[in-house]
């Protein structure tokens, strides 16, 4: 009996989230006495592979073919039932990322399996396991019980801590091909377009967010410039991408980015369940606004009361002088 976690990465690089993943299948799979095997796709999985042991993959199956050289969901998710059929696993892990519940999906409707996606805790055991699962985008925490021979779940973002596992080091890593036809890699990205400063939303440290009270697509310079300084992204609110200041992938919130910053810094957003549900992971969330009574000020762990057009510059101002910039 084995337990698989399908891994994403960019270019060899595996962000937080997938060692988040590892880290809670190296977990589920002590419960079940057995051992956890990272599955990689395409090209720099290799070097993807390597880091794993730290985080507690066991071994590695680096995944390859003329096919997958860039992402085609349904050529993932083939590859991963031949993977399926040839070791038999209890259950295959992926992050609650679009990838990993795309691929898993994929995965059930091809092999006739239930999958149980965005997953918060999992109690593993020989039998049907008891899952927590997130819905109406995390508003909602729903216990259930998933049963089949191989379990298809994927693990909510920053639900789990990644950590390295102690006396790890290098891991067993073996090359699997899997045979595709032209139909599964037919669908696939063919290019994509940098946006931003290129720090992800989702990975930065800091994200600086933008609402109403921004009041137009220029206010959102000073927003620009204090990410900047600190090495963060931007971020905006349903209202500023419904008119037009940033672009939806700029959206943190329940129909947006899911964000678990260091620092989040909301201007102008009185913070509606909805982008409630994509911030509420940020370790530490600064409120700037007008409202004393604003949700996001009540809240957050820190507020300033006032307008943003003046608290921003002078943040920006002393965070230059502090760096000598």
């Amino acid at each position: 009996m084995s337990l698989l976690a399908f891994v994403e990465h960019v270019d060899g690089v595996v962000d937080e989230t997938g060692l988040e993943l590892v880290t809670a299948g190296h977990g589920v799979a002590a419960d079940l006495d057995t051992t956890l095997t990272a599955v990689v796709v395409g090209p720099g999985a290799d070097d993807a592979a390597a880091r794993l042991g730290a985080y507690g993959a066991a071994d590695a199956r680096v995944v390859s073919h003329p096919g997958l050289s860039s992402y085609a969901p349904a050529a993932y998710a083939e590859s991963i039932v031949q993977l399926v059929a040839e070791l038999a696993p209890v259950a295959v892990l992926a992050s609650g990322s679009e990838k990993g519940n795309e691929v898993l999906a994929h995965v059930a409707a091809r092999a006739d399996l239930p999958m149980a996606a965005n997953c918060t805790e999992v109690a593993a055991a020989d039998g049907p396991w008891t899952l927590t699962r997130m819905r109406w985008g995390g508003s909602l925490l729903e216990d259930s019980r998933l049963d089949a021979p191989t379990k298809l779940v994927t693990l909510a973002p920053h639900a789990f801590q990644a950590a390295e596992v102690n006396g790890s080091g290098q891991i067993p890593v073996e090359a699997f091909a899997p045979q595709l036809d032209a139909a599964v890699t037919a669908v696939r990205v063919i290019d994509q377009e940098p946006s931003g400063s290129g720090v992800s939303l989702a990975s930065a440290p800091v994200v600086v967010s933008g609402g109403r009270g921004v009041g137009s697509a220029e206010g959102f310079e000073v927003l620009e410039q204090l990410a900047g300084l600190l090495d963060g992204a931007v971020g905006c609110s349903r209202v500023a991408t419904n008119n037009g200041w940033r672009s939806h992938n700029d959206q943190v919130g329940q129909t947006g980015t899911k964000i678990a910053p260091q620092l989040y810094i909301a201007c102008g957003i009185s913070g509606a369940t909805q982008h409630w549900v994509g911030c509420k992971d940020a370790k530490n969330i600064l409120a700037i606004n007008t409202d004393p009574e604003a949700p996001l000020v009540t809240r957050g762990n820190y507020a300033v009361i006032g307008s943003l057009q003046e608290v921003l510059p002078a943040i920006v101002d002393e965070v230059r002088r502090r760096k000598g910039a």
